[in-house]
């Protein structure tokens, strides 16, 4: 049975006559002792293991605030008890006192996939529509696997049994790429941190879970294929609008997230001023080139101002429909793995085309151009310095070939 109860620590009272109060926890005849922090009183109003109010007292004696720090240490204990019981835990002092300090301690019964769903809704106010989308597609893969291969899934059962299991059903039944497979594993260790600091279970095999990407190639266009499809004349009104559409992302290193969301006042003559909708950048500053101007003057005082709007799907259709217009035809070979299995896939470079291309573009052609790598950043946004190498290799490698294609000429 358990007991809360305080005391007045009289040997302690101070030269204003105040007194500390003690917290005094029993059960299953053991007793924790704490002192309650802050807290002092006049022992003439203390009353009834409360604080009395002191109306004929000069100065306001705190009862209200103190009260409610007595009423929240005593909740919180009990609160910690009835959860014990419901999980069937043993209640320890080193529970009670790591309750007190707001640590957790004790198992709150969840069910996994419950707790799945609760860790979505959570979110949504905090995370894109892409992000959820994404989570909610991990959450149906992992329903997937339990499914297929039987493994009962919940906090306890996440260690190396699982994730041999969920490697062989991701590589052997479904075929999943390695980043995707990457993503995955990382989708499930946030979840796990996240029901951990709820105290929905206590089990840290998640932490040894590693994740590995494979380098991928950046398909971005040369700054002679950007020109070629700037200046290329489409019959069509629909390519027109979409080629603008991707060659302005071509010249600013703007998401297409960013472009649908383009406004009129975003654009200050020369440069444009925006809240980037991933980053959640305020009153970021992006250059216009000439380029750029041109795009947005084509669309000066239209129903399009300043640029078409397009839904990402259709945007990625019709900028394949547009490439491929203008010959982008050179073959590009892929190479992606599944587990240890190499898979190579040859396609013509405009199949390959969409709308975030055009960011690549931008980053890459920047770096060839001599911008330095700070102002490219500092224009995109990247965070993440590794995949930001990627493009300075690139731009590097562009470099020493033009180096030797021009110089090995020259004879000795």
């Amino acid at each position: 049975m358990l007991q809360v109860s305080y005391n007045l620590r009289y040997e302690n009272i101070n030269k204003d006559g105040l007194v500390p109060i003690r917290l005094i926890v029993s059960y299953n005849s053991c007793r924790v002792r704490k002192r309650v922090p802050d807290v002092k009183v006049l022992p003439k109003d203390w009353k009834d293991q409360r604080i009395k109010p002191n109306l004929k007292h000069e100065c306001y004696n705190y009862h209200l605030e103190y009260n409610l720090v007595l009423d929240d240490l005593e909740n919180k204990i009990k609160q910690l008890y009835r959860l014990s019981l419901i999980n069937g835990k043993t209640l320890t002092n080193e529970a009670i006192k790591h309750c007190l300090e707001d640590k957790a301690s004790i198992l709150i019964k969840k069910d996994f996939f419950q707790s799945l769903e609760e860790f979505v809704e959570t979110h949504k106010s905090v995370r894109a529509k892409g992000t959820i989308k994404k989570y909610n597609s991990c959450i149906a893969f992992i329903k997937a696997f339990e499914k297929s291969v039987g493994y009962g899934l919940g906090f306890e059962s996440i260690n190396h049994r699982f994730l041999e299991a969920f490697r062989d059903y991701a590589f052997l039944e479904r075929s999943t790429m390695n980043n995707y497979y990457s993503k995955l594993i990382a989708f499930i260790k946030t979840f796990m941190n996240w029901s951990l600091e709820r105290g929905y279970h206590d089990n840290l095999e998640f932490k040894k879970f590693k994740r590995n990407e494979d380098d991928i190639e950046v398909i971005y266009l040369t700054m002679k294929e950007l020109m070629v499809l700037y200046h290329h004349v489409f019959k069509s009104k629909r390519l027109s609008n979409v080629r603008d559409i991707y060659c302005f992302g071509c010249f600013t290193g703007l998401r297409f997230s960013d472009l649908r969301k383009l406004r009129p006042s975003n654009v200050r003559g020369e440069f444009l001023s925006l809240t980037i909708q991933k980053t959640k950048m305020t009153n970021h500053v992006i250059p216009l080139n000439k380029m750029a101007k041109e795009i947005l003057a084509r669309y000066k005082n239209t129903i399009y101002e300043p640029l078409p709007k397009l839904s990402g799907q259709k945007f990625n259709e019709y900028i394949k429909e547009c490439c491929q217009e203008v010959g982008l035809n050179e073959p590009i070979t892929i190479t992606r793995y599944i587990g240890r299995k190499r898979i190579d896939t040859t396609r013509p470079k405009y199949a390959l085309i969409t709308s975030h291309t055009a960011r690549k573009t931008f980053v890459t052609n920047s770096l060839i151009l001599g911008m330095s790598d700070k102002v490219v950043k500092n224009i995109t946004g990247h965070k993440d310095e590794a995949s930001f190498m990627k493009y300075v290799k690139i731009a590097e490698d562009f470099k020493a070939n033009e180096m030797s294609r021009t110089w090995d000429k020259i004879e000795k």
